[in-house]
């Protein structure tokens, strides 16, 4: 099975999206696609080489204050 991450964003900042790439990276998410709806929220979807350590990721940036608005861990079927 494959796994993807869509996540949602209510307010963006390109600039702090970007600085986060490489933690991202680090724990094997890949950027697919985004798409900006209206004028404000984004939506990235990534592939992910471990769910684990996306999951992991994603509670990390909770406890940062700057989680996504959404986030939908996907897998093909």
């Amino acid at each position: 099975m494959t796994h993807q991450l869509l996540l949602r964003f209510d307010s963006f900042d390109p600039s702090a999206f970007d600085a986060d790439a490489e933690a991202r990276g680090q724990v094997g998410l890949t950027l697919l696609q985004m798409w900006r709806e209206g004028t404000g929220r984004h939506w990235a979807l990534f592939s992910v080489n471990d769910a684990d350590k996306a999951k992991a990721w994603l509670s990390k940036e909770a406890g940062l204050g700057h989680p996504p608005s959404a986030s939908h861990m996907l897998e093909t079927v």
